[in-house]
């Protein structure tokens, strides 16, 4: 299938809309990756943080740059499948990863800067950066923060939309294949997200919402994969809206 405007997640829409850049996917993920990282070794070095602040910022970039990987990938293998059209209104034109996104990072805002500080214990910023983080370390945390609560709202909007195409939108064997081994895609990438869970076993409430979203992923997309595959057809005997 054409990629599109409409047809394509936002992030990819802006990357590709930037004016006088032809980046190819991998020259995005490796563009995403370096710059971040780049930035958190300098201000590691300069602000002198704690290595743990380092390690753990090395680890969310990771993460969301394996996000954008899936992204990419979990993009153009729905745009190659036939279903109908309804089914990529729904996965990308409808935009709700990105309501999903705002919640989720509005929601970690909200736990940062109020929940934690009026619970008993240091505050992770504080056990990370200080009492008196710098400017550009807290802008540097919430960029990334959001890169990250982007990817994980896509993969989450990814596991319902699947559920819900499994439920409505019957599939020849070979689609259903090929849907099945996008749920299991994307089951990978929310198992990849544990990679924050040590850097989280002292804030309870991040880490049940981190560990809990693998869970539901999984859940929903093995859901989706015992529907796809039980309710397949055999080749020839459907058509395409």
């Amino acid at each position: 299938m054409h990629k599109e405007y409409g047809d394509t997640w936002v992030y990819e829409s802006i990357v590709g809309a930037l004016p006088g850049l032809q980046l190819s996917n991998t020259q995005a993920v490796g563009i995403q990756l370096a710059l971040f990282e780049v930035g958190i070794a300098v201000f590691a070095l300069v602000y002198d943080t704690a290595l743990t602040a380092a390690l753990a910022g090395t680890a969310a970039v990771l993460v969301a740059g394996v996000g954008s990987v899936a992204m990419h990938r979990l993009g153009t293998a729905n745009r190659a499948a036939e279903v109908p059209r309804k089914y990529y209104q729904l996965l990308f034109g409808s935009s709700i990863e990105v309501v999903l996104s705002v919640l989720a990072f509005i929601a970690l805002i909200t736990h940062l800067f109020v929940f934690d500080p009026q619970t008993s214990g240091e505050p992770l910023l504080d056990s990370l950066f200080g009492s008196n983080p710098p400017v550009v370390i807290v802008y540097l945390v919430l960029l990334v923060a959001w890169d990250l609560c982007y990817r994980i709202g896509t993969s989450w909007w990814v596991a319902v939309v699947s559920l819900w195409r499994s439920l409505t939108i019957p599939c020849e064997t070979a689609t259903a294949r090929q849907f099945m081994r996008l749920d299991l895609e994307n089951v990978a990438y929310a198992l990849s997200q544990l990679i924050l869970v040590p850097f989280l076993l002292d804030q309870p409430v991040l880490l049940v919402a981190v560990s809990g979203h693998v869970v539901a992923v999984t859940v929903v997309s093995g859901l989706s994969i015992w529907l796809t595959r039980s309710s397949a057809q055999p080749t020839g005997a459907l058509s395409t809206d």
